[in-house]
């Protein structure tokens, strides 16, 4: 399947899977926050429900065959810890995640929602600007 309608099916399901949350609990789909409340066993076998599903189609994704990211595997595991950290220090800053501002915030016309995710785009653009040309700040000027 092309990477283009990889992406487009992916989007459709996240939208599919926030919108019937939505309908079905009343709940936002913001990952960051179910996991957090799950890990905190605040009442809600939706919450792990939900959670087991993305495992689950990430595992069914897997064995009917569809390609595996390998950049992941080629990172030192400690700049893996050290990401995951930052990555969730950011969610707490910015009252969560990209589900939750991105996909459900935007959708229900949140300002706070399109400035996070405003920000969330310029910082993943100057992330891969920087990681592209020379690794690093001193590389800037190459």
């Amino acid at each position: 399947m092309h990477p283009f309608l990889q992406s487009l099916a992916g989007g459709v399901l996240i939208g599919l899977a926030s919108a019937g949350l939505l309908l079905v609990n009343g709940r936002i789909a913001g990952i960051s926050g179910l996991l957090s409340n799950a890990i905190m066993l605040r009442p809600g076998l939706w919450r792990w429900t939900f959670l087991g599903g993305l495992v689950a189609v990430g595992i069914g994704a897997g064995v009917l065959g569809a390609p595996v990211p390998t950049g992941l595997t080629e990172q030192a595991p400690l700049a893996l810890a050290a990401a995951g950290l930052l990555v969730g220090f950011g969610t707490h800053l910015g009252n969560g995640c990209t589900s939750g501002h991105g996909v459900c915030g935007l959708s229900n016309l949140s300002l706070r929602s399109l400035v996070a995710t405003a920000v969330f785009m310029v910082a993943a653009g100057v992330t891969v600007f920087i990681s592209r040309h020379g690794g690093g700040i001193a590389g800037l000027g190459q």
